[in-house]
């Protein structure tokens, strides 16, 4: 299965990726504070979320949130796909679920290069053996980093079954084989629409 990126463009993404990170983490770091806090003034759990990934080249990464659910003791809960069975903390944290706030941090994934803008969402190994087990194909999802945003993600939505997962797959090797740097600004922008006209994904 072929990249649809040629060398030369994987730098420029990775480029942009860089300089659009600091960017973001500078200019919105008013929001990252008054989010904190927000979170912190509640006194219910850490500000942030961290969870172990699997992402470019099959490395294993934690995945930056600001927390809007009840901590849990990894040790003790099997692994669940998001929205099963999940409560949110408060109206705060539904809003920030709901506006994807709670991605934020994120960015920082992308600045030290966890993470691309665009690309296929990041899973946990658990998930990850169970969809390989049925489609070996997730191999060539490793070749690319994962992304804060993808067609799947926009047009698939939260992936709380595994035939979704499945059908996220299909359409993240798609993207794989066809993408661009013109592709990755049009995701980018559909993205930002998405969020501003208040639409669900």
């Amino acid at each position: 299965m072929k990249d649809g990126m040629n060398l030369c463009e994987q730098s420029v993404k990775r480029l942009f990726d860089i300089v659009a990170a600091l960017i973001g983490l500078i200019l919105l770091s008013p929001v990252f504070f008054l989010i904190a806090f927000l979170l912190w003034r509640r006194r219910d759990g850490s500000v942030f979320f961290r969870q172990e990934r699997i992402g470019f080249q099959g490395k294993p990464f934690n995945i930056l949130k600001f927390r809007t659910m009840p901590e849990q003791s990894a040790a003790k809960e099997k692994p669940q796909l998001t929205g099963t069975n999940q409560v949110i903390r408060s109206s705060l944290c539904r809003f920030l679920r709901e506006h994807h706030l709670d991605e934020l941090p994120q960015l920082w994934n992308v600045l030290v290069g966890d993470m691309s803008f665009v690309g296929p969402r990041p899973e946990r190994k658990y998930f990850i053996d169970q969809i390989m087990a049925v489609d070996p194909n997730y191999e060539y999802i490793y070749k690319m980093r994962p992304g804060l945003t993808s067609w799947a993600t926009l047009y698939n939505g939260y992936t709380d079954t595994l035939d979704k997962m499945l059908v996220r797959l299909r359409m993240d090797l798609e993207y794989y084989q066809n993408r661009s740097l013109w592709t990755d600004l049009k995701i980018i922008f559909m993205t930002a629409a998405f969020i501003i006209n208040g639409k669900k994904f």
